[in-house]
């Protein structure tokens, strides 16, 4: 792999880059998703700063063109990023789209994020196409919990609900983790924190991913919103305490900005969605996994 762990901590904002002031751009083609998590609202509009959110969605073709544009706006962009709105291997458009990516723009680093449902069995096709980064968003590793997170997933055509449903992602995630980090592969780990859910599996998830394979663990807090709008936020000294217990099986990142699926340039410091993609009439306080 050309960009080790250690090179993205350089040049990738979302694993420490920011401080050398790596930007990113998150293309926006994979318009569908596989899974039902209970606390994401998908959407498509230009008031909203969250993951799962995008003012449009474009095709592998115009994001070549995109890319050429942003890199004249913000020549600090190292980070080519797939991050849905929906899954990304739920369809073909975000692999298409890398392809291209390595083709026109090769000196851009790829970065794709998924739920990672189908990982396992779309591994050799993310390692063919040259991604040098994988984010997979990991809520629980025991059915029971993952089924109060997510309420159904949609598999080889089947709608499957609860547990066994669950138990079905966790297995294919761990599963696809191993394969992508075995080629040597970055593999970086999101969990959203629902305190009265998860807040007690923090410690086994970090266990569990590490000695799957991941090298980075993301602790995102919960927006509460759609089935889990009554579920309150964690506060700060639950994150902080979420954080530590997983530290001491795995790295943890500890600066997420909650960006779009859309987001372009250098995280907390330049945003370039407004002029590549859309218009913003404001901004809306949500969120969802990403």
């Amino acid at each position: 792999m050309g960009n080790t762990y250690k090179d993205l901590q350089n040049s990738h904002p979302c694993f420490g880059g920011h401080k050398n002031n790596a930007g990113r751009i998150h293309l926006p083609v994979s318009p569908g998703c596989n899974i039902g998590c209970r606390f994401c609202d998908r959407a498509i509009n230009d008031v909203e700063e969250r993951p799962g959110v995008t003012s449009k969605i474009i095709s592998p073709d115009e994001s070549i063109e995109i890319l050429g544009k942003a890199l004249e706006i913000c020549p600090d962009i190292k980070v080519a990023g797939i991050a849905g709105p929906g899954d990304t291997l739920a369809t073909d458009y975000a692999l298409e789209t890398f392809r291209k990516v390595k083709e026109h723009f090769p000196q851009l680093i790829k970065c794709m994020s998924t739920n990672g449902l189908l990982l396992a069995e779309r591994a050799e096709e993310v390692i063919e196409v040259g991604v040098d980064s994988l984010t997979v968003t990991v809520n629980a590793v025991s059915p029971e919990i993952e089924a109060k997170l997510n309420k159904y997933i949609i598999y080889h055509g089947e709608k499957i609900e609860g547990e066994e449903g669950a138990r079905i992602l966790i297995e294919n995630q761990l599963k696809g983790i191993r394969k992508i980090s075995g080629a040597g592969i970055t593999v970086k780990v999101n969990t959203v924190l629902v305190p009265e859910i998860n807040g007690d599996h923090i410690e086994e998830i970090a266990k569990t991913v590490s000695e799957a394979g991941a090298s980075i663990y993301n602790i995102i807090p919960l927006i509460p919103q759609y089935e889990l709008s009554d579920f309150r936020a964690p506060v700060c000294k639950e994150i902080d305490e979420a954080r530590t217990k997983a530290s001491k099986y795995i790295d943890v990142f500890r600066h997420c900005q909650h960006c779009r699926a859309d987001a372009v340039g250098v995280p907390g410091k330049s945003e370039f969605g407004d002029q590549i993609y859309r218009k913003r009439a404001g901004i809306k306080e949500t969120f969802s996994h990403g």
